[in-house]
């Protein structure tokens, strides 16, 4: 018994170092390759998400476009509207006003901000150390009941204010699968300041050789989030220049 033991003690040390003695970038290689490998991911050149939220009893369905030159948008389809938010063409962050049913320029600040994230796609962590961002392993923590590698990403400043301050996101990867289970981030600005911002991924499936979560939880660290489910994710969509320009019928 004191020989199965002493032999048990051994094994949980062995598998402990095991762990820790992982590295950034052994994390995010064994993610990479897990999720389709390195030059997949580097191929792509967009995703759109088909997605459904449950709102008050009502599914509304949701379009998620992003795409590697940066343009991105998100199409919501409410009671026979359809209501962009969140465009950015490349130059001008744009979105519907829900009261007005106007389209309206985005202040410069988040312009900026939406800019300096460029070159982020699909994945920050692909070419991470080219974008100037740096990762650091911070120890390994339990979330979800799921053994899990924090690693803080820290990218270019953002401005909030006019003045620069960290942008640092906290990634929870799996010690098994090594794919993301829970990012979490500050909330640097709005009534929500101080407060962290949580996302929750699972239901990773396999769509044209890469792994994509279709199930994604998100609102408040601590408080029941809002479900996003995907019900259909496309690779590489032909997606028109002018979705994304803004209209030029506006008067804003």
């Amino acid at each position: 018994m004191k020989q199965l033991l002493v032999l048990f003690i051994s094994l949980s040390a062995l598998s402990l170092q095991g762990i820790q003695a992982q590295s950034v970038d052994e994390i995010l290689e064994n993610y990479f390759e897990n999720t389709g490998g390195r030059a997949q991911w580097e191929a792509l050149q967009g995703v759109k998400y088909n997605a459904k939220v449950n709102q008050m009893g009502m599914e509304i369905p949701i379009d998620i476009v992003e795409l590697k030159s940066g343009k991105q948008m998100t199409v919501i389809n409410f009671q026979g509207q359809t209501i962009k938010q969140g465009v950015f063409d490349g130059t001008v962050v744009w979105s519907i006003n829900m009261m007005t049913q106007k389209a309206e320029k985005s202040d410069q600040e988040t312009t900026d901000n939406v800019i300096r994230e460029m070159g982020s796609f699909p994945d920050p962590f692909l070419n991470y150390k080219s974008l100037g961002y740096t990762a650091e392993l911070m120890g390994t923590e339990e979330m979800d009941g799921s053994e899990c590698f924090k690693i803080k990403l820290t990218k270019k400043p953002l401005i909030v204010d006019g003045d620069e301050v960290e942008n640092a996101t906290y990634y929870y990867f799996d010690t098994e699968d090594f794919v993301p289970l829970v990012v979490q981030s500050e909330i640097k600005s709005g009534e929500m300041k101080g407060q962290m911002s949580e996302s929750k991924m699972s239901d990773y499936q396999e769509v044209g050789g890469l792994y994509f979560p279709f199930s994604l939880t998100q609102g408040l660290k601590g408080q029941e989030g809002q479900v996003i489910s995907f019900e259909e994710i496309i690779l590489n969509p032909e997606i028109a220049d002018s979705e994304f320009a803004f209209p030029e019928d506006s008067t804003n």
